[in-house]
Formats: C-alpha cells, sequence, structure tokens
C-alpha cells in the first residue's frame, strides 16, 4: 500500500510540474500582444478623426487653398 502511495505521489509532482511549466509557457507567450497593440492604435486613431474631424477638414482645406494660390503665381 505505502509503495503504491508513493508512486501516486512521484505522479503527481510529475504532472503538477508539467502544468507548471505550461502555465509558465502561457503567461510568457506574447505572440499576440502586436496585433492587439496594433488593433488598440487604430482605433484610438480612427476615434480622434471622428472627433476632430471638422477641425482636420478646415487646416486640409486650408492647405490646399494655399498650395492652389501658391501654384498659381508660378
Amino acid at each position: 500500500m505505502g509503495e503504491y502511495k508513493l508512486q501516486n505521489d512521484m505522479e503527481t509532482e510529475r504532472a503538477a510540474g508539467v502544468y507548471e511549466e505550461e502555465e509558465q509557457d502561457f503567461r510568457h507567450d506574447q505572440k499576440g500582444m502586436g496585433t492587439v497593440e496594433i488593433i488598440l492604435i487604430i482605433v484610438v486613431l480612427v476615434g480622434l478623426v471622428i472627433i476632430f474631424k471638422d477641425q482636420i477638414t478646415q487646416i486640409v482645406n486650408s492647405l490646399f487653398g494655399k498650395i492652389t494660390q501658391q501654384t498659381g503665381g508660378i
């Protein structure tokens, strides 16, 4: 009976060790982090464009107007 318990304990420890290694690998795996970061950056940029749409449109129109005026003098 004692030998069976010892063997069972050893198997449990081995299984726990494998589980801990897999858990550590999972926590340190950062393959998807780049994708998530890029998506968050895009979401923030789109949000800023939506919020400041009128101001951005005015700036772009002003710049194109100045470019048109200056190239007309050439």
